[in-house]
């Protein structure tokens, strides 16, 4: 691994959408989701940035939008930086219909080009 990537901080920050009805458990659940299907791309892809990620802690950031479009945005502005994204779609077994898109990860990847998406949004 290179010291430039060894030098970097790494996070995965998942946001979540406010204007479904989702308890507490559920939110967790699929927070859980996206983390896990996050890390899961990232170390198929970018397996520097996963070592880098995961030697460091595996840093989480859950953040909050208030709706589907907010959610598409910020999903948008993560791809033109080409950062690894994924979304969670419920399977509609318990709380909300199936296909609900619920959030979104972005990461793990570089702080610094997360942020450029993410900074503004406000913690779950």
């Amino acid at each position: 691994m290179s010291k430039q990537v060894l030098d970097m901080d790494f996070k995965q920050v998942i946001i979540v959408r406010r204007d479904i009805n989702m308890g507490t458990g559920k939110i967790a659940a699929q927070v859980a989701h996206a983390a896990v299907m996050g890390a899961e791309k990232v170390k198929a892809s970018r397996r520097n940035w996963f070592s880098s990620w995961f030697a460091a802690g595996q840093a989480k950031v859950v953040v909050k939008v208030k709706n589907i479009e907010e959610l598409m945005e910020v999903r948008k502005q993560a791809e033109e930086l080409f950062l690894p994204v994924v979304q969670v779609q419920d399977s509609g077994l318990t709380q909300i219909p199936s296909g609900t898109i619920t959030c979104v990860g972005i990461g793990p990847a570089p702080s610094e080009l997360v942020d450029k998406v993410t900074l503004g949004l406000k913690l779950l």
